[in-house]
């Protein structure tokens, strides 16, 4: 969550309050307007409560063209009817609310058949707030069997783990808050993200893992996950150093195993010990779900689990967090009966239609070059060609946006500084008719932007909300 401060000083304003918000006397939600910064001395009526919040929040971009993010903006009533009949259960409380507890078990059980498990029945996993808790819970866990398997070393040793610089800035957290040397693999000319061969260099005894990222946030590309595991293999027999993968799936493994069956990324290979996902991104549940899956319980060290006297039942728990809400869990289950393999097949295959459908129409438009075309992630990037000179992307992206677009704009990391990109995500509910809007406003800012007598964005850090 992002990391708030109190204002610089202190704002007396009141809040403004319409005389219509009483509910039966014009007047009577107006005896006290409310204050911005301090809690009310009492209380108001819930509808003026209400009415004052929903205004606000109008101010708001429309989540539906937010190309930004990857997180689900819509699901069907029948969820959003469920969700509201779960958002008062608290599921860490098992004991309590066995049926919810019942059906995280199964999707974790579920996630275990589509990732291709070896044997179902010995993978250990757990649902998190999303990905980045559950990159969290992976790391540690990579941490402390390294620690346990260099007990003559460690603590003196410093533990590292090596990722590609496209990683998602969680990772980086993990290594800032677990004290490990975060070691990465640079960009370099057209490859934007990981090197198999380069990670590998970057391994010693001290290496508790590589991670692979099934779909870069920053071009939507897999990394080859099993050129890295044959890789790892090599150095292993080279070496003796046996250095276990993490994939970070929080997008493309819920997008892979239907629409790229044939690919090997996930436990078929020996050498994956983990995988996560993000349920609230294209496991199509609102936020905040993730989910995290080690092969076996010898992936997951047993001091790591806590079993703890809880509300009355004794209970293993794996977790940063502990008390939350049980709807997006019971959410993830509908979505999962609902669509089964067929149904989440033809929604992602519709999305990955509309990215590279969209992605080839942007190219035709001549004054933009894609980097990707969305056949991997329903994502795609694109930078401007090398002819145009009058504009860039942040140009772009600020004028798409005062026509409702949400389209980031952002430059590269180290080795391709140079480069900046505009990045679309395609999800479900960013239907082919959304799509054609988005080419036509595109399209008809383009004679404006040409005439410009050069690129009019100053502040390129400040231009788009999006920095990663």
């Amino acid at each position: 969550m992002p990391l708030h401060t109190g204002p610089e000083k202190p704002d007396e304003r009141p809040r403004a309050v319409n005389p219509f918000y009483g509910e039966a006397n014009p007047v009577g939600g107006m005896t006290e307007a409310p204050p911005q910064h301090r809690l009310p001395d009492g209380p108001l009526p819930p509808a003026t409560a209400y009415q004052l919040v929903h205004d606000e929040l109008m101010l708001d971009g429309n989540s539906r063209l937010n190309l930004a993010t990857f997180v689900t903006t819509w699901m069907e009533p029948q969820a959003d009817v469920l969700m509201a009949e779960c958002r008062d259960k608290n599921m860490i409380d098992k004991d309590e609310y066995p049926r919810t507890a019942e059906l995280e078990r199964r999707c974790v059980a579920m996630l275990a058949d589509l990732w291709n498990a070896p044997d179902p029945s010995a993978v250990v996993g757990c649902s998190t707030t999303g990905s980045s808790e559950a990159c969290m819970l992976a790391g540690m866990a990579l941490k402390r069997r390294w620690a346990k398997q260099n007990a003559d070393r460690y603590p003196g040793a410093r533990a590292n783990l090596v990722m590609g610089i496209n990683v998602q800035v969680c990772w980086e957290k993990f290594c800032t808050f677990w004290e490990i040397e975060a070691r990465q693999v640079p960009m370099d000319d057209d490859r934007f993200h990981l090197d198999p061969q380069a990670a590998a260099e970057l391994c010693d005894e001290n290496t508790i893992g590589v991670v692979g990222i099934l779909g870069s946030t920053f071009d939507g590309s897999y990394e080859p996950i099993a050129e890295l595991c044959t890789t790892l293999d090599e150095l292993q027999e080279r070496t003796g150093l046996d250095i276990p993968v993490h994939v970070d799936g929080a997008s493309g493994a819920m997008v892979a195993p239907f629409l790229d069956e044939d690919l090997l990324w996930d436990f078929r290979l020996p050498r994956v010990a983990s995988i996560n996902t993000s349920g609230h991104k294209y496991g199509l549940v609102y936020p905040g779900v993730g989910w995290v899956l080690w092969r076996s319980a010898a992936e997951l060290p047993e001091e790591l689990v806590f079993r703890v006297n809880y509300l009355g039942g004794d209970m293993p728990t794996f977790a940063l967090n502990f008390s939350r809400p049980g709807a997006q869990v019971v959410a993830q289950y509908y979505t999962f009966l609902r669509l089964g393999r067929e149904g989440y097949r033809a929604v992602q295959r519709a999305t990955r239609d509309v990215a590279m459908g969209l992605a080839e129409r942007v190219e035709r438009l001549g004054d933009f070059r894609l980097l990707t075309r969305g056949d991997q992630l329903p994502v795609f990037a694109f930078t401007t060609a090398t002819d145009v000179t009058a504009y860039d992307v942040f140009d772009v992206s600020r004028r798409m946006r005062e026509r409702g677009w949400l389209v980031p704009a952002y430059t590269f990391p180290a080795n391709r500084e140079d480069l900046s990109v505009l990045r679309v995500v395609c999800r479900n509910g960013f239907s082919s008719d959304l799509a054609e809007l988005f080419a036509e406003d595109l399209s008809r800012l383009l004679p404006e932007l040409r005439r410009q007598p050069h690129p009019l964005t100053h502040d390129k850090d400040g231009a788009t909300g999006f920095h990663h």
